[in-house]
């Protein structure tokens, strides 16, 4: 399985914590945002992964480097200033047509057990991965459901339209990752394309009954978005500090950028 991180962008909501840093860079419990991804994926068996950069991209690949990660490597969004992140999924579209892959926003903390739980439950060819809870903010990524199929995607959906939220990852069977490419690719296209979520190709794709719902309710997450999540994200990731998957990796050479 490809994963493809997205982490193009400043944060600039968490100023002035990422004036010079990128959110992914944000250290929580003695490791960075990104680090504590693809320990991770690492540990739930993605075997290749891809960083598309932005911001102080020289700074993200240099911590690579330092942290010998084993098959990984970036691709750099010249376009993160200007456009949002279905920008970063254009870029690093080839990465989801070879069958099964997974897009990870780069602001999300996850661990290994709610990967393979949105492994385990990812049967249509495009997943969103879902969580539900007591009550959304305006914020959540909303999602409503038709069964185990998901019928939209927003930020503005009402309440009464609310099934669930999705927790800022993405898994393709098959051919989905092809099929979100193309939909990718329209999307971008028209009028004001960069401008979009890259959820906008989903929903897109809702409309055909391809989208699916991985519920991952009960597995613990954090978006890092506003100064009030980082709270939470310290408490999270000084609980997961000890546990067998985030020591620190063994030494393979990075491997640097994924197009030359």
């Amino acid at each position: 399985m490809h994963a493809v991180i997205l982490s193009a962008g400043q944060g600039s909501r968490l100023a002035p914590l990422t004036a010079s840093v990128p959110k992914c860079l944000i250290e929580f419990s003695g490791r960075t945002l990104l680090e504590w991804q693809l320990a991770a994926l690492a540990d739930a068996g993605v075997a290749q992964v891809t960083v598309v950069t932005g911001f102080e991209a020289a700074q993200v690949r240099d911590r690579l480097e330092r942290g010998h990660w084993p098959h990984v490597a970036t691709l750099h969004n010249p376009f993160f200033r200007i456009a949002d992140n279905i920008s970063s999924v254009w870029l690093a579209r080839d990465a989801l047509l070879g069958g099964d892959a997974l897009i990870l926003n780069g602001d999300t903390l996850v661990g290994p057990a709610l990967i393979a739980a949105a492994l385990r439950h990812a049967v249509a060819p495009v997943n969103v991965t879902t969580a539900t809870k007591a009550e959304y903010d305006a914020d959540d990524m909303k999602v409503t459901l038709a069964g185990d199929r998901v019928t939209a995607v927003s930020k503005q959906l009402p309440p009464g339209e609310t099934d669930a939220e999705s927790i800022g990852m993405l898994v393709f069977r098959r051919d989905g990752g092809a099929r979100f490419a193309g939909a990718v690719d329209s999307a971008i296209a028209r009028d004001g394309g960069t401008g979009n979520y890259y959820l906008s190709a989903v929903s897109e794709l809702a409309q055909s009954g391809l989208v699916g719902a991985a519920d991952v309710t009960g597995h613990a997450s954090a978006e890092v978005d506003f100064p009030a999540d980082l709270p939470r994200a310290r408490a999270l990731t000084a609980r997961w500090r000890s546990a067998p998957w985030a020591q620190p990796p063994r030494v393979v050479p990075f491997a640097r950028s994924a197009r030359s």
